[in-house]
């Protein structure tokens, strides 16, 4: 039997001190990406500390929103649109980078509370809203980034989304094989992606441009997921709540760090009544037989792969389905809240390809955040990824 499977878990260390003096000249705020870490597993908690049923706004059914679009979209006023226009020209004007833009220099005084409340509603609440009538066509890729990430730094702090360092993100078909699910990041290709959260508390999209066919958005509430999951196969929720699922890094590790990690699918706030926390995507799962072929690690057990079948088709029965035209915004909790979206076909050059902005934010428990099991809970930039000292960078487009 290979030694990985032996040796007991490693514990992370409960201090991350490094990432609080992370020098200016690489990262503009000081603060640098904690990125993808194990999770403490002495505080992960075994099936029988689970709730039964999960209660609260964070509980919802596609029937409560599917035909009430006005309780989960939001359409920016004209005064919205001067007053992010303002704050984008004038930060254009004085020159600053993208990866330096923050709300001190990206002020919203009037729309500010509102976007309080709305970080609330995401933590806290039903986890999703809908912007509409951002406007893209009038504003140009660059204007757009600035008014798009201004708008974020009102939900939380910008992580990396990849081992390149970005913190501005492009979803966007780069004609990468969707098969090569160990080394190809599936934003990067028209392909399918099932349900699944991101590694950050908050995740935001930009439509900058529609495919001709698919590319839809599904969403559904985990909470509610997890109160089916517990009526109709309470044998599956036991071996999600089990840590010993092993989720690929895709080979965006920093020196020192195994290729994978080794955690649950759900688990639970630390502290007394914690809520119930879900950390999924099975092409992390499955693109790991380079490992598992060798006996390096095990590979998914019956349990697990019966466990993945039944999470997706739940996910998929009790979705909410809704479609981004260009100028929406959706914005995510990937604390409660799974989405996955439909294959696509782009149009025909010289279209535009079908173009997503995206952003992962960080909420720490400090700010209000989760209070999750893993050593960069504090941290203001938790989660996201990390590959050594790379710097965040903010390109206009894919690359």
């Amino acid at each position: 039997m290979a030694p990985a499977l032996t040796a007991e878990t490693p514990q992370a260390p409960h201090t991350l001190s490094s990432l609080s003096s992370a020098p200016k000249s690489i990262f503009p705020d000081g603060i640098k990406t904690s990125g993808q870490i194990p999770p403490l597993h002495d505080e992960l908690k075994p099936y029988s500390d689970f709730p039964k049923e999960i209660t609260g706004p964070t509980v919802w059914k596609k029937e409560d929103y599917e035909n009430n679009p006005e309780r989960w979209t939001h359409s920016f006023s004209k005064e919205e649109v001067e007053e992010m226009s303002k704050a984008a020209d004038d930060f254009i004007k004085a020159g600053t980078p993208l990866t330096g833009i923050s709300k001190d220099n990206y002020p919203l005084p009037t729309m500010s509370p509102f976007l309080r409340s709305m970080r609330n509603e995401l933590l806290n609440g039903k986890g999703f809203i809908l912007f509409k009538g951002f406007p893209v066509q009038a504003w140009g890729l660059h204007k757009c980034a600035v008014a798009y990430m201004g708008l974020g730094t009102y939900l939380g702090y910008f992580v990396s989304q990849n081992g390149r360092g970005h913190v501005l993100g492009h979803v966007k078909d780069l004609g990468e094989d969707a098969t090569a699910i160990d080394r190809v990041r599936i934003y990067r290709t028209n392909a399918r992606q099932f349900f699944h959260a991101d590694d950050s508390d908050i995740v935001g999209l930009l439509c900058i441009a529609r495919a001709l066919e698919g590319g839809e958005s599904d969403i559904c509430s985990s909470h509610h997921v997890f109160n089916t999951l517990q009526r109709e196969h309470p044998d599956v929720v036991e071996t999600l709540t089990t840590p010993n699922w092993y989720f690929d890094r895709k080979g965006e590790t920093s020196v020192g760090q195994e290729e994978w990690i080794k955690t649950a699918v759900f688990y639970k706030e630390r502290g007394q009544d914690g809520r119930v926390y879900t950390k999924w995507d099975p092409y992390y799962v499955r693109s790991l037989t380079r490992f598992s072929d060798k006996g390096i690690i095990p590979p998914l057990s019956a349990a697990q792969e019966h466990a993945a079948a039944v999470l997706e088709e739940t996910c998929n029965r009790l979705a909410l389905h809704m479609i981004l035209e260009v100028g929406d915004i959706q914005f995510l909790s990937n604390e409660h809240v799974l989405h996955a979206r439909t294959a696509y076909k782009d149009y025909p050059p010289p279209s535009p390809r079908r173009h997503l902005m995206r952003l992962w934010l960080s909420t720490p428990e400090d700010e209000g955040g989760w209070m999750l099991p893993f050593a960069d809970s504090h941290e203001k930039k938790r989660g996201g990824i990390q590959v050594n000292d790379q710097r965040p960078v903010a390109p206009l487009d894919a690359e």
